[in-house]
């Protein structure tokens, strides 16, 4: 039941005889832990005895989420339970999130439901990454959650980067000051994040097939961090090559 037991070479092996492109989140986690950027441990349950099980290995309370190839945006389609505090609840949720998202995606295939211990909250910011058909992988940092959609506040910066390249985009972005202790917070952990955006980017050359990557969002503590989501879509594999 570990995370970490598919390496990136097997996870990529296993998407792209099915022209899979997009990553379930259990295998994108997988990656990024690969990557040597922290994530909350994830497993995959395709029953809710399973789930209950992983549950009560993880310790409660637990977040799950629908593992689905047609799935994106998970609470669009009621596929996401948080503060699952009872084993009870957990067995309900399973059957709940895969109801729930049958009723929106009828077609879809639902592979289970991942179960994760609930992180305890942080300063939201998201990683991500995407490929310029031009000049390759490009890097982005930003605050997280739903902040990156309503402020577009990021920094960007083609990989390879450097270690004054990821001290600048953390303190370039206007929400800098969150990160950096105001009021009563403690500042978060920066070396944290800018290693974290170190690892992303020797990650990302060493992975060419990888066509986005989003870390949304990760929580950023006064020591340490933890990616709590996480999205992989990979680069079409063109037969003829």
């Amino acid at each position: 039941m570990q995370m970490g037991t598919m390496t990136s070479t097997e996870i990529f092996k296993k998407a792209h005889p099915g022209d899979r492109t997009l990553l379930t989140e259990v295998e994108s986690k997988a990656l990024v832990q690969e990557a040597g950027i922290p994530v909350v441990p994830t497993h995959l349950a395709r029953n809710k005895s399973q789930a209950a099980r992983i549950a009560q290995a993880l310790g409660l309370p637990v977040v799950m989420k629908v593992v689905s190839p047609e799935v994106v945006h998970k609470s669009d389609v009621g596929g996401v339970k948080t503060g699952l505090r009872s084993l009870r609840q957990v067995r309900a949720a399973y059957d709940d999130l895969v109801a729930s998202t049958r009723k929106a995606l009828p077609s879809a295939s639902i592979l289970g439901v991942a179960v994760q211990r609930m992180a305890p909250p942080g300063v939201e910011v998201i990683l991500g990454a995407f490929r310029n058909p031009e000049f390759g992988h490009v890097v982005m940092f930003g605050l997280g959650g739903v902040m990156v959609e309503v402020l577009q506040d990021v920094s960007l910066r083609l990989v390879p980067l450097t270690r004054r390249d990821a001290r600048q985009m953390v303190r370039e972005i206007k929400g800098f000051s969150l990160l950096n202790g105001y009021r009563q917070h403690p500042p978060c952990d920066i070396l944290a994040l800018e290693e974290a955006l170190l690892n992303l980017s020797l990650f990302l050359e060493k992975h060419p097939e990888v066509k986005e990557l989003d870390l949304n969002p990760v929580f950023c503590y006064p020591q340490g961090i933890l990616a709590v989501d996480a999205r992989v879509v990979l680069e079409e594999v063109n037969p003829n090559t």
